[in-house]
């Protein structure tokens, strides 16, 4: 099989990062994040990162380097990955809906669900810096400008996984994902 290019897109706490997981976990899919060099720049400061700091991050590259300065990071590192599944998590802007079709081989999955069950599990999953704010703060990201266009790539995307049960129904959901795509789980 050609490699195929995966692209996660899902709203903050909607459990792209589990599918992501997974896929690396069951299907040896490389997992690769739009997020990953904001992040590396600035885990060199910091311990832990928030939401705040890597929008500001994007901000300033995007504005200095352009719309798909994070497409030009992540092709050097899918083209150097040798893996056949290559997981993109995290698309945000149209140009990342842009950037995974320009693969032949390419995928969207949309991890969604209510705002109220994503920040229980975000508050809980206590990762960012600011996972823990009340659900009136919550409710704002999803209008920042790095937030507002994840609806509409959604809706481009070739499967959706509504995420408002257990982990269960989401993994059952993933794995109906990847059999449809041909692919079966290695462990």
């Amino acid at each position: 099989m050609n490699k195929i290019v995966i692209g996660l897109v899902g709203e903050v706490g909607s459990g792209k990062d589990t599918v992501g997981k997974y896929l690396e976990e069951k299907y040896g899919a490389k997992q690769v994040r739009f997020a990953d060099p904001i992040k590396d720049a600035l885990s060199i400061y910091f311990n832990k990162l928030s939401r705040a700091d890597q929008h500001w991050l994007f901000t300033a590259f995007q504005e200095r380097f352009g719309d798909d300065i994070l497409s030009k990071a992540i092709k050097k590192r899918i083209d150097d990955e040798p893996n056949q599944i290559v997981v993109v998590n995290g698309l945000r802007m149209p140009p990342d809906l842009k950037f995974i079709r320009s693969f032949e081989n390419n995928k969207i999955l949309y991890v969604t669900a209510g705002a109220k069950t994503r920040w229980e599990r975000a508050s809980k999953r206590d990762e960012k810096s600011d996972d823990s704010t009340s659900f009136e703060n919550f409710e704002k990201i999803d209008l920042k400008s790095t937030e507002v266009n994840v609806p509409k790539i959604g809706a481009e995307a070739d499967c959706k996984i509504n995420n408002e049960f257990d982990l269960n129904h989401l993994l059952t959901d993933t794995d109906k994902f990847m059999e449809n795509l041909g692919y079966q789980k290695i462990n």
